[in-house]
């Protein structure tokens, strides 16, 4: 059995929701700084379009990103203990989705996700590490900000509909939330 640092052994998994430019890279760091337990949680499939941002590659067009995210990360740690679970995320069915977790990485596109799941959330305890402000290509103003048991990472202000999204900036927002949860673990 592969040594692990006792740092890892505190939490049972790490949560990762929507798997695009912040889920796929922060899962990708966590495996790579030794955690092994995971559960990632999406419905869609990669997209060619996804590439350039996404721990993703051309040949996995078309799958589930799941699935596909899963294949990755064992490929740098294969002895993980990777759970996927092939759903969309609603107001219906987040609590029951997570209530075994202790940390849930945020990775929704849309405002109105991002707020059902960190309010859901609001008063268990559980730790969220969420993204606000990840597009446009100013890199200066990042941050992060705790309210409650939600730490957010990013601008605050950059809005995906108004600005493009720029994988330097997605990658370094991602580095970001996975320290956070190293640093909690």
């Amino acid at each position: 059995m592969e040594p692990q640092s006792l740092v890892f052994e505190k939490h049972y998994n790490d949560y990762l929701v929507r798997l695009g430019g912040i889920g796929s890279r922060v899962a990708e760091l966590l495996v790579r700084s030794g955690e092994k337990r995971l559960k990632l949680v999406d419905f869609d499939r990669v997209e060619r379009s996804n590439l350039n941002r996404q721990f993703y590659f051309a040949d996995q067009a078309g799958g589930l990103k799941t699935e596909m995210l899963k294949k990755n990360l064992q490929q740098i740690r294969p002895h993980s203990k990777i759970e996927t679970v092939n759903q969309k995320i609603d107001r219906n069915n987040v609590c029951a989705l997570f209530s075994d977790c202790t940390i849930i990485v945020e990775g929704f596109d849309r405002k109105e996700s991002k707020k059902m799941l960190v309010e859901a959330f609001a008063r268990t305890g559980k730790q969220v590490v969420s993204a606000s402000g990840i597009a446009g290509t100013c890199l200066d103003s990042l941050g992060q900000r705790t309210i409650g048991n939600c730490t957010i990472v990013g601008d605050f202000s950059t809005d995906e509909a108004e600005n493009e999204l720029f994988p330097p900036k997605v990658l370094v927002v991602a580095t970001m939330m996975a320290g956070l949860v190293l640093k909690t673990t």
